[in-house]
């Protein structure tokens, strides 16, 4: 699906940017026998309902008229939050600094599944977190930004 959600990205970008708003991110996931197709903007002064219908009805007929997706399926349009998931690159860079919780597919040696730290660098195989933490990529379920409360 990867395929997709990069076709999408690239068809929507620009209109999105023209608009006012950065494309975080889009996802395109089937939950049960349904299937959603999400779209994270991002903001300076962060998003609103307002925002989100007003990318919707932008991106709405762009989508359509690529037909890309051929099953039927939901188009949600959100923020990506005040704790992120960093599934790109550039996610990763601009929270250099940050505290996040990385989670992984399975166990480690360290009979560990779930790691928390301040992410320090990253590269295309591995992340690694103030901790003295160094982890595959490959092995990373989710990477999330932590929002103190």
């Amino acid at each position: 699906m990867a395929n997709i959600e990069e076709k999408i990205e690239k068809l929507i970008q620009k209109k999105i940017e023209d608009i006012g708003y950065e494309l975080y991110d889009v996802e395109y996931t089937k939950e049960g026998k349904n299937y959603f197709l999400r779209i994270f903007i991002d903001s300076d002064k962060g998003i609103d309902l307002n925002d989100c219908e007003k990318v919707n009805n932008e991106i709405n007929d762009i989508l359509d008229q690529a037909d890309y997706i051929k099953e039927q399926y939901f188009l949600e349009v959100s923020s990506p939050g005040v704790e992120r998931v960093l599934r790109k690159d550039k996610h990763l860079k601009k929270n250099i600094g940050e505290e996040v919780i990385l989670k992984l597919f399975k166990k480690d040696e360290n009979n560990k599944k779930e790691y928390q730290g301040i992410l320090t660098n990253f590269n295309e195989n591995n992340i690694e977190l103030d901790n003295k933490v160094n982890i595959e990529r490959k092995n990373i379920s989710q990477i999330k930004t932590i929002f103190k409360w």
